[in-house]
């Protein structure tokens, strides 16, 4: 699903507000998650799951064309884990379609 997908889904469910106004809180959303993100701080959204930061240390990498040592420098990674009730949903999606089939 992309963004653009996500502000028709709501306009849907939420016919008196715009899309102006629909994809400008996305936008809000989204915007707090990473400035909390690059502030450090994790993002809990009970039911659906966290957004954290994971280091990544400094390491010799290979080139895989020449097998030549690359130097791969730290790097600071967004990580999502799911929480128990999306997980949940996502299982029991899973185990509906095993049915039906």
């Amino acid at each position: 699903m992309t963004k653009s997908e996500l502000v028709q889904i709501l306009a849907l469910q939420y016919p008196d507000l715009s899309l102006k106004t629909l994809d400008e809180t996305v936008d809000a959303i989204l915007d707090e998650i990473s400035g909390a993100l690059l502030s450090g701080k994790r993002v809990e959204l009970r039911g659906f799951g966290t957004f954290s930061v994971r280091k990544r240390d400094a390491r010799i990498g290979r080139n895989p064309r020449t097998g030549a040592e690359v130097k791969v420098q730290a790097k600071a990674v967004p990580f999502f884990k799911p929480g128990k009730q999306l997980r949940d949903r996502l299982n029991a999606s899973v185990a509906q379609h095993r049915l039906a089939a």
